[in-house]
Parts: structure tokens; C-alpha cells; sequence
């Protein structure tokens, strides 16, 4: 399995032969990625409705170079993506997870938000904490204005992964979060978990 972040909680994940697949999670406004250097697009993943996991521009371009492609949302996001074939139903590979949106206080009415299991390898939960269960991989929000790092890592510790893709963390400034992945990648490898420092922009492969 390739991953590339391209950005705060925006993965390209890419699995060779013999399956052939290629998924994109949460495209937001802080997506780097470049879609003109995109070779292949099957799935695009937005687990909600927020602006840095779901720039409508970006998708849109997105479906102009992959006309077939499938957009896995949760329903209250289909009116906003107006023009853009998107499904609310079932996809092969993609297992729903219950995974709320967690809470902003009185700041902010939390929307919708689908968790998601990717080809039984790969976990992501979106804007949440609040899950009980994860596949090898755990794409882990690490920082947020709805949560805590140490929440994030209580919750990692009590899952377990094999491994810790760092998302959700534009928050951060670059000396902060290369300092907090070093920290964090110590302190997973005392409990035999990987913790990945990735790279924008930069693949990583996790065999699996």
C-alpha cells in the first residue's frame, strides 16, 4: 500500500496488483495535491462537510480528469456538491465506521461525519475520537479544535495499530509538528506501534 499526504488529512492511497486501486480521502482547501500528476482516481472519500476536507473546486476538477469516479459522502453533503455524482450507498471496500463528528462546543453544530474502513487495512474517522474499533493502519487526527493530542493518543493505545498515519495537523507550524511527530513516534514505538512522520507530497509503502 502506497500513502501520500497531500496536506492536514488529505491521503492518497494507492494498492498495486492485483488490486489496482486508488482512493482519495478527504480533499480539502488545504490540499496540495496537483491532479494533473494524478495517473489513476477510483474512489474519492469525504467523510464531511468542512472546507479543509471538502473543496468543492478541487473535486470538481477532480471529476473532469476521472469522469467514473466514485464519491463516497455521508447524505447531508450531496445538496452541496451540486452537479457532482456522488453516492450515499454501499461500495465494495468501503466498510462504514460509527465514527460521530466530535463536538465544538457553542462554537459550531457539528455535521455529519462517516468514518470509513478501507479494503479491511486502512482506518479513517474523519473529525472523530469517538470510535471503538481500527484496521492495521489508523489514520489519526492529532490535533484539532474539537480534540486533543492526548486524547488522540489515548485512543490510539487503547486501539492498537500496527501503524499511525499523522492527519489533521495543518494547525501546526512546521518546527511544531516535525518536534510532536518525534515525540510521538518515541513514545507509539514503546508499545510496538509505527508511528509514520509523513512527508507532504512524499509516498510511503506499508506492506500489508
Amino acid at each position: 500500500m502506497k500513502i501520500t499526504k497531500y496536506v492536514h488529512s488529505c491521503l492518497l492511497v494507492e494498492m498495486p496488483e492485483p488490486v489496482n486501486r486508488t482512493v482519495l480521502f478527504d480533499p480539502g482547501i488545504f490540499s496540495s495535491i496537483e491532479v494533473d500528476k494524478l495517473e489513476f482516481l477510483d474512489d474519492i472519500v469525504i467523510t464531511h462537510e468542512h472546507s479543509d476536507h471538502c473543496n468543492e473546486k478541487l473535486i470538481a476538477l477532480l471529476v473532469e480528469k476521472f469522469p467514473n469516479v466514485r464519491i463516497k459522502t455521508p447524505s447531508t453533503l450531496v445538496p452541496k456538491l451540486q452537479g457532482i455524482s456522488v453516492t450515499t450507498d454501499a461500495v465494495g471496500g468501503i466498510e462504514l465506521l460509527d465514527a460521530a463528528h466530535e463536538g465544538h462546543g457553542p462554537f459550531l453544530k457539528p455535521p455529519e461525519n462517516i468514518g470509513v474502513h478501507y479494503l479491511d487495512k486502512l482506518t479513517f474517522p474523519g473529525d472523530s475520537h469517538s470510535f471503538m474499533e481500527t484496521k492495521e493502519i489508523l489514520a489519526l487526527p492529532i490535533t484539532a479544535p474539537w480534540g486533543s493530542t492526548d486524547r488522540a493518543v489515548q485512543l490510539a493505545l487503547q486501539l492498537k495499530p500496527k501503524h499511525i498515519l499523522p492527519i489533521h495537523d495543518w494547525h501546526w507550524r512546521d518546527e511544531v509538528r516535525i518536534d510532536m511527530y518525534n515525540r510521538l513516534g518515541k513514545l507509539f514505538n514503546e508499545y510496538d506501534i509505527t508511528f509514520h512522520k509523513l512527508i507532504d507530497g512524499e509516498p510511503i509503502v506499508i506492506d500489508v
